[in-house]
């Protein structure tokens, strides 16, 4: 009968210990070299990359600080423009709006003054043809009349002018603005007057045709003698 055969027997025992001796070498130095320090050539060109992403940052950073500061200044003037367009625009509405007030106002005391000049330059007229010269006895009092009339319309026409334009009194223009009327005359009160008004209004109502009946009784009289 056969022996038994034990598989150990077929194993190359040197050759398994030389294996293992191997590996436990492998692993050995790769342990020594994980727990190595770096070397200065190494930690120099740790510092050197650091440096490099330092700068490259900065740069990034100062970049980034210039695109802030142009944004700024654009904001800056995009706000001085609307705000500036605003209030420019307001400026020259208020302004527009009074020069047209002004001028409308000054058109029509332009056009009250053209009135005015005129009704001055017609009583003027009126009173510069008048020719004591062509007087005669026949048509005096008629004539002294007639002249004492345009008189009055020429004053009239002097006191309306100066009610309307107080520079005829030597006043300022802005005393009294082209669209305030002018102040209503007071009503004629006789019974407010005093006996001694009431015969100096008589008198200067009365003397234009007592001096014409004298004037008419004198030329009466030096023709009788």
């Amino acid at each position: 009968m056969a022996a038994s055969v034990d598989p150990s027997d077929f194993r190359d025992v040197e050759y398994e210990a030389a294996r293992r001796a191997g590996r436990v070498g492998v692993a050995s130095l790769a342990g020594e070299a994980a727990r190595a320090a770096p070397s200065r050539e190494e930690v120099t060109a740790q510092i050197t990359d650091v440096q490099a992403e330092l700068a490259r940052l900065k740069q990034e950073q100062e970049k980034l600080e210039r695109e802030r500061t142009e944004l700024a200044e654009v904001s800056r003037r995009q706000a001085e423009w609307q705000t500036g367009r605003q209030e420019m625009v307001q400026h020259l509405t208020r302004g527009l709006g009074l020069l047209e007030e002004a001028e409308f106002a000054a058109r029509q005391d332009a056009e009250q003054m053209a009135k005015s000049a005129a009704g001055l330059r017609e009583a003027m007229a009126k009173l510069q043809a008048i020719s004591e010269a062509t007087w005669t006895a026949d048509n005096f009092t008629v004539e002294l009349t007639r002249a004492l009339t345009t008189l009055e319309n020429a004053r009239m026409e002097w006191n309306s002018a100066r009610l309307k334009h107080p520079r005829l009194d030597g006043q300022p223009a802005a005393a009294l603005p082209a669209s305030t009327p002018p102040p209503a005359a007071e009503p004629f009160n006789l019974s407010q007057m005093s006996f001694l008004e009431l015969c100096r209004l008589g008198v200067a109502l009365t003397w234009p045709l007592a001096l014409g009946l004298l004037l008419v009784a004198v030329i009466a009289l030096v023709k009788l003698r």
